[in-house]
């Protein structure tokens, strides 16, 4: 005998595994352990004996698990326990005069446990045991060292039910639940596989996970997954309020991401390393939880979906196997390597089981089912003093079974080879490109693998601009028509698909041009302010530079065939001259007039449409063009350049006038709610676009007169580099309190600015290092580059907004990493990247004499 004390007394606390017994109904078993044997012929290492009532002391010479199903023999019911993926030692129950259940094992104590039955069932594929009859959950009231990893749930006589028992009172109260908002647009990771058989794009912000993408690049539907810490005298903290987050790009040349959330009060850590498996429609979550102080904790995940880009009309399910949640044709399902020893589904704010964690430690009262409205689940993972490990897998498919069949398979195989294969894909993937030297390779690296993860996987060629919501936290959840920046803007899609074909990836930027050509233009050569993945217009406006850039991309690939021609560049090339030179919006989308930066992309594109004209037979059309790009070239000064305005005494370039008047000093409306403004008060840095493009020399005096009014006006040096507003008196931002743009509030700087005024360096001759060292500044610690980033020392009280790092308007943001891959290159070679050899050419001549 070890001793005459008990080793740990378990107490009976609920009937049907949710349904919390009565007082009167509860009852102790006193557990002894007499005996611990090893024995090394045998399979099984470790046993212990244990005696007690109703418990009963046994021989355990024979396998417990025959057939897939655990042994019975008279009245005794053998159980394993023990830790997932060792020889468990095996406790024995009885009466088992009972229909039996599935046996269950877990762990309140703290130590990883599942039952060998369970476990060998999963191993060898067997079905298991019948799917009825309820059972008992134990709780462990006093632990001794050698029963801490035991908790079990079996069908034990005096349940007062013998047939089916539900696990909890079915659907949730509370329908629909409160209001529900995507997240904060400044992400510090974004992932997905590199293969294409793999369709989930996950993003990370706040420590947590964020908006998880499936099974295209525009469908969120996952807006929230965090783990919550609950302990003795009330302790309750989340995840992404109660922690200090950092985050770790694990690998230079794959999208693995770790992040490290330490709990303010210094009770615990937990350390996340996040992808998704290239074989399987899953993301997948290798955590550690670690108690930095005494006493246990419990551990739980808190997972908020919005399925199908609504926060709406959601399902949810919940069981000790896996949280579920569905919309129509797309399902995820949450499933652990640690069995959930209790979880609920409810409706958001209401029944979700939050707000009695927070006030009691326990969710209260517990739901298999929350339908249609905003729901979440939440479970419990572990009740600990120590380390756990476990891994997480969130799989996603046409129904639930279908999810919950993907993330089981991911789990099924060892997370670190998973890992491994994932990264082996974008490695190999990099290996093909071009590179750049130390220290800009790893931030070269990241921009690469950027641009590709904002390819759709199904609709090839389809490049979202970001796969984020500006100011999500303040955007409705509940409408379900969200676009966010999970859109395809043709412009941005030009940027991406001239680093792209920088990199050496010629075939994606290919499907960028295709993609516009077969999916976005319409009959009469334009193509619409922006659109989801299959061409449906999101915004309804036109922009005529994104009109011209699709025609200098397809001559500077030399997609330049009769096809092409005719059905495509031709009708964007007429469709032009038509319309131009004044658009109904600019490229900062807002204004109708004659803009300096628009105007160059059309005078560029129709050059090169006559070069393509010629090169198919129709010298009409290239004379036609050329006509017209060379007058709007020489009559842009006097659509767009001041010789009377405020900032200069010398002629300079505004940002925009609405009737061709630059003089007139008409009121321009910023169509952002910043205000109305004098015409030649407003500068912006568009006019760069005539040298990047190769209509203007940089060393023209109107050039450079332009570009000392911009630095005085929108130029801020910041801790991390200089950047510069788009314009002055810009309302497209954070409030001056913090809070996100909703119609009003203030411009920040974007980083695609420097990244241009490093092109226009490279043109002049300079040296573009200290804007390219300024773009590494500006991205954050998981190397990803933002569209804004803030704008002064100080910071509104609450708000995580620090000087010359990322808001929460758009992070990553793909232009912003094309114009870096662009400017690295650049800087390498020394010329500017994708400047259209046909331009350059073609204004050299006519400005000779």
């Amino acid at each position: 005998m070890i001793g005459t004390e008990p080793d740990c007394i378990l107490q009976r606390e609920e009937c049907a595994a949710g349904i919390a017994a009565p007082p009167e109904r509860r009852a102790q078993v006193v557990v002894r352990i007499e005996e611990r044997r090893v024995e090394r012929a045998g399979t099984l290492e470790t046993r212990d004996r244990v005696s007690g009532p109703p418990l009963q002391a046994v021989d355990e010479a024979e396998p417990i698990v025959r057939d897939g199903k655990p042994r019975i023999a008279g009245d005794r019911l053998f159980v394993g326990l023990g830790r997932r993926g060792e020889i468990a030692p095996r406790l024995v129950l009885g009466p088992a005069h009972v229909q039996l259940p599935r046996v269950t094992v877990g762990d309140l104590a703290g130590v990883p446990g599942r039952g060998i039955a369970s476990e060998r069932r999963e191993e060898q594929g067997h079905k298991g045991l019948p799917e009825h009859t309820g059972f008992y959950r134990w709780r462990i009231l006093s632990r001794m060292p050698r029963c801490a990893a035991v908790l079990i749930a079996v069908a034990l006589a005096g349940c007062g039910r013998l047939g089916p028992l539900p696990r909890a009172a079915g659907d949730a109260p509370g329908r629909p639940g409160q209001k529900s908002t995507w997240t904060n647009g400044n992400k510090q990771g974004v992932g997905t596989a590199w293969s294409t058989q793999s369709k989930v794009w996950f993003t990370l912000g706040d420590g947590v996970v964020n908006e998880v993408y499936y099974p295209a690049v525009d469908r969120a539907n996952l807006r929230l997954l965090e783990l919550i810490v609950t302990g003795p005298d009330g302790f309750f903290e989340r995840e992404s309020a109660d922690t200090s987050h950092k985050v770790e790009v694990v690998q230079p040349d794959a999208l693995v991401f770790r992040q490290i959330n330490t709990s303010r009060t210094k009770r615990y850590r937990i350390t996340r390393t996040v992808f998704t498996d290239p074989l399987q429609q899953t993301l997948v979550l290798q955590t550690e939880f670690e108690p930095l102080g005494a006493g246990p904790l419990t551990l739980w995940v808190y997972v908020d979906p919005a399925v199908d880009n609504s926060g709406l009309e959601d399902t949810a399910t919940a069981s000790d196997d896996a949280l579920t949640a569905a919309d129509g044709d797309v399902a995820l399902a949450v499933v652990s390597s640690q069995p959930f020893a209790r979880s609920t589904a409810g409706f958001g704010g209401v029944s979700d089981g939050l707000d009695s964690l927070r006030r009691d430690g326990a969710p209260g009262a517990t739901y298999t089912r929350a339908a249609d409205g905003n729901v979440a689940m939440l479970a419990e993972l572990a009740h600990t003093e120590s380390r756990v490990e476990l891994t997480l897998a969130v799989g996603f498919g046409g129904d639930r079974d279908a999810a919950v069949h993907e993330a089981r398979a991911s789990l099924a195989r060892n997370p670190a080879v998973i890992r491994a294969a994932y990264a082996h894909e974008w490695q190999a993937y990099l290996a093909k490109l071009a590179q750049v030297p130390a220290p800009y390779d790893r931030q070269f690296h990241m921009a690469a693998m950027m641009l590709r993860a904002h390819e759709d996987k199904t609709r090839r060629g389809a490049m979202i601009a970001s796969l984020t919501i500006p100011w999500g936290d303040e955007i409705d959840a509940g409408e379900g028509n969200v676009g966010g920046y999970h859109l395809v803007w043709s412009r941005d899609l030009y940027h991406v698909a001239l680093a792209f074909d920088a990199l050496g990836d010629r075939d994606a930027a290919l499907r960028a041009l295709d993609y516009v050509f077969t999916v976005q233009q319409r009959r009469d050569g334009s193509v619409p302010q922006n659109s989801w993945l299959d061409g449906r217009p999101y915004w309804t406006s036109l922009q005529l530079d994104e009109v011209a850039y699709p025609i200098l991309l397809a001559e500077q690939l030399g997609r330049t065939d009769a096809r092409t021609w005719s059905r495509h560049i031709k009708r964007a090339a007429d469709f032009l001259v038509a319309r131009g030179p004044a658009s109904p919006q600019e490229r900062w989308e807002e204004e109708r007039g004659y803009s300096p930066s628009t105007i160059a992309a059309e005078i560029a594109g129709l050059v090169a449409a006559a070069a393509i004209a010629e090169r198919n037979g129709d010298p009409s059309s290239a004379s036609r063009y050329r006509r017209t790009a060379e007058d709007w070239a020489a009559r842009l000064d006097g659509w767009t350049v001041s010789r009377n305005g405020p900032h200069a005494r010398q002629p300079y370039f505004v940002r925009l006038t609405q009737h061709g008047r630059p003089d007139a000093g008409e009121i321009l409306e910023l169509n952002n709610g910043s205000g109305s403004f004098d015409e030649r008060e407003i500068v912006d840095a568009g006019f760069l676009e005539l040298v990047r493009l190769g209509i203007r020399p940089p060393g023209s005096p109107l050039v450079e007169t332009s570009l000392a009014v911009v630095d005085k006006v929108i130029g801020v040096h910041t801790p991390n580099g200089p950047a510069w507003y788009r314009y002055n008196h810009d309302g497209y931002g954070e409030k001056p309190d913090g809070r996100g743009y909703d119609g009003t509030g203030v411009g920040r700087l974007w980083p695609l600015l420097t990244g241009e005024r490093g092109e226009y360096e490279l043109a002049a001759g300079r040296d573009a290092r200290p804007y390219l060292d300024a773009l590494l500044g500006l991205a954050n610690e998981g190397l990803m580059l933002p569209e804004q980033v803030w704008d002064r020392a100080d910071s509104p009280v609450g708000r995580a907004l620090q000087f010359g790092e990322g808001t929460g308007s758009a992070t990553p943001l793909a232009w912003t990493n094309a114009g870096f891959i662009r400017l690295a290159l650049g800087v390498q070679q020394q010329r500017v990247i994708g400047m259209p050899e046909v331009v350059r050419r073609h204004f050299l001549q006519t400005r000779q004499p």
